[in-house]
C-alpha cells in the first residue's frame, strides 16, 4: 500500500457530520418526551408490568399474549382499585403508547451506541469530544434504569407512579437534550475555527438554567399529582390568589412539593420568573451576534406561556397538555442554545 492509498481507518475529524448526527438524536429525544407526555396524560405507564430491554420490543401478537399481559396488569393496585373492569380493546389502547414510548427508547439507544461505535474507529470524533459521547451515551442507559424504576413504584402499592421518581424521569430527559445540543453547537464552532474552544457555562446562563430547572421540576410535580385539574381558572386559582385547600403535610419539602395546590400554584407563578430570565438570556444572546438563539427562546417561551394558561382554562385538554409539554422540551432545547451562545462569547 502507497502512501497516498485509502486507508481501511480515516484519521480525519468529521465534526460537521457528528453534529448532525447529534442533533437527529436529539429530536428522537424530543420525540419520546412528547410520546411520554401522552403515555402520563392517557394513564398509560403502568400496562407493561415487566422490564424486558431486548424481547420487550416485539408487543403481543395473539390473543393468548395479549391475555396474559391483561393479566398481568390486572395484578396492580391501578386495575384493581381505578381500572376494574377495563375491557381488553382498552387495555391494548394503553398499552400501545407505553410499548411506543419504550420503543423510542431502544431506537435511541441503537441510534446513538451504532454511530458512535462507527466514528470512534474511523477515527473522526475530534480530541476531546469521545469522553463526552461517551457520557451521553451512558446517561441515555441511565435513563432507561430510570424510567424502570420510576414504573416499578406503581406496581405495588400506589395506583400511579412517584412524582418524584417522574420528575427526575423527564428532568433527565431533557439534560440529555440540552447536553446533545451543547455538544453538537460545540463541534459546529470547531469545524468553522479549528482553533475554538468549547463554549463555557457563564454564571447568568447557569443562573437562568436553574431557574427552569426549577420551573421544569414542578411541572412534573404537577403532572404526577395531576394538580392541574385542582384549578380551571386564570389568573386566579378557584377565585384565590393563594388557593384554598392547601394542607400541611408534615413537613415544608413534603408540603411544598406534594400538596396538589401549593404545587399548582407555584408552577403558575414561578413561570413568570423563568420567563423572565429566559427573556434576558435572549437578549445577551443577541448581543453576542446569534439572533437566531434569541429568536427561538423568545418564541418557545412565549408559545409555552400561552400554552400553559390555555392547558389549566381547558381543564387539561390532551391534545393542550402534550403540546405543553412538547413545547417545554422547545424551552430547553432553545435555552440551551442561548446559553451555549452567551458562553461562546469568551471561547
Amino acid at each position: 500500500m502507497t502512501r497516498s492509498s485509502p486507508t481501511a481507518f480515516s484519521a480525519a475529524p468529521r465534526p460537521v457530520a457528528i453534529a448532525r448526527w447529534l442533533l437527529i438524536v436529539a429530536a428522537l429525544v424530543f420525540c419520546m418526551v412528547v410520546v411520554g407526555g401522552i403515555t402520563r396524560l392517557t394513564e398509560s405507564g403502568l400496562s407493561i408490568t415487566q422490564w424486558k430491554p431486548i424481547t420487550g420490543a416485539i408487543p403481543p401478537l395473539t390473543h393468548d399474549q395479549w391475555m396474559d399481559a391483561f393479566r398481568d396488569y390486572q395484578q396492580i393496585p391501578e386495575y384493581k382499585e381505578i381500572n376494574k373492569g377495563m375491557s381488553l380493546a382498552a387495555f391494548q389502547f394503553i398499552f400501545f403508547w407505553e410499548w411506543l414510548h419504550r420503543l423510542l427508547g431502544r431506537l435511541i439507544g441503537v441510534a446513538f451506541a451504532l454511530p458512535l461505535i462507527w466514528f470512534a474507529a474511523r477515527r473522526a470524533i475530534p480530541a476531546g469530544y469521545g469522553w463526552r459521547l461517551v457520557a451521553l451515551l451512558a446517561l441515555g442507559g441511565l435513563q432507561g434504569a430510570i424510567g424502570w424504576w420510576m414504573v416499578k413504584s406503581g406496581l405495588s402499592v400506589r395506583t400511579d407512579v412517584s412524582h418524584y421518581r417522574l420528575a427526575v424521569h423527564l428532568l433527565t430527559a431533557l439534560f440529555i437534550i440540552g447536553g446533545l445540543i451543547w455538544t453538537a453547537l460545540d463541534l459546529l464552532a470547531l469545524a468553522r475555527n479549528p482553533y475554538a474552544r468549547p463554549a463555557a457555562l457563564q454564571p447568568f446562563a447557569l443562573a437562568t438554567l436553574l431557574v427552569l430547572l426549577v420551573q421544569l421540576m414542578f411541572g412534573a410535580f404537577t403532572a404526577g399529582l395531576d394538580a392541574g385539574y385542582v384549578s380551571s381558572t386564570w389568573p386566579l386559582m378557584n377565585d384565590h390568589l393563594v388557593p384554598e385547600g392547601i394542607m400541611w403535610l408534615g413537613s415544608l419539602w413534603a408540603t411544598v412539593s406534594s400538596d396538589p395546590y401549593l404545587v399548582h400554584f407555584i408552577h403558575r407563578w414561578w413561570a413568570w420568573v423563568a420567563a423572565a430570565m429566559l427573556i434576558i438570556l435572549a437578549r445577551k444572546a443577541k448581543a453576542a451576534g446569534h439572533r437566531g438563539a434569541s429568536i427561538a427562546i423568545n418564541a418557545a417561551v412565549g408559545t409555552q406561556v400561552l400554552l400553559g394558561i390555555a392547558t389549566v382554562i381547558s381543564g387539561i385538554a390532551l391534545p393542550l397538555a402534550v403540546l405543553h409539554q412538547a413545547v417545554g422540551a422547545l424551552v430547553v432545547a432553545s435555552a440551551a442554545w442561548g446559553a451555549h451562545a452567551v458562553g461562546s462569547r469568551r471561547a
